[in-house]
């Protein structure tokens, strides 16, 4: 297992939840994953589908104790090239190109590529993948379908995300290959938007506790 899988592992490790986070205004960085952090959840997805994201990836890194930024939604080398110069400490996207994989290649920081299919992990197995994200989890097969791939696909973990809330966490968490999963639901629009940053951690704290 190389340092970066390694340092990848460590952080996906640290909670059985990782927020993934939609941030519109970088003011709101801050408190919510402070807010986050309270409930138990350090390593966070910021997505890159927002002005404000790479701004809110800075603050982040820069100023929450305890937290461990990372950037969602990586589409090429140029953002991960940015991402990584805001302070991302993974970086996550929702599929895999050779660009991609170049740019992993070159920077220390590292990849958690997106994998929809037996043959899309096959490929990144060929390339020293072992830990990816299973991605649009319902939508591609949910639960019963990642299991599937549990024995032929053995010694590959994923982190599931799309469409995964509170309710069915734990069919994805109690499977063998499964290390954590991604989700939104820790941190909603509406309470985001309201700055109620008390309703966020006890949300937090919640998906926290899915590790019991």
């Amino acid at each position: 297992m190389g340092p970066k899988t390694e340092k990848l592992l460590s952080v996906l490790k640290l909670q059985p939840v990782v927020p993934v986070l939609i941030i519109e205004d970088a003011a709101k960085a801050v408190p919510l994953a402070r807010a986050l952090v309270a409930g138990g959840l350090k390593a966070i997805e910021i997505t890159m589908r927002t002005e404000a994201a790479l701004e809110a990836v800075r603050l982040v890194a820069n100023e929450v104790e305890g937290a461990v930024a990372g950037a969602g939604t990586i589409l090429n080398a140029a953002h991960y090239e940015a991402a990584v110069a805001a302070g991302s400490q993974f970086i996550v996207s929702p599929g895999t190109t050779h660009e991609l994989l170049d740019a992993a290649r070159k920077s220390d920081i590292p990849l958690l590529p997106g994998a929809a299919t037996a043959s899309e992990v096959m490929a990144l197995r060929e390339e020293g993948y072992r830990v990816l994200k299973f991605f649009p989890a319902e939508q591609a097969g949910g639960a019963a379908y990642l299991k599937s791939l549990s024995s032929p696909l053995a010694g590959t973990v994923f982190c599931p995300t799309g469409g995964i809330s509170l309710k069915n966490a734990r069919d994805y968490l109690s499977l063998p290959n499964v290390i954590c999963v991604g989700g939104s639901w820790v941190a909603p629009k509406e309470l985001v938007d309201a700055g109620d940053w008390a309703g966020i951690t006890k949300l937090a704290a919640e998906a926290a506790a899915l590790a019991g």
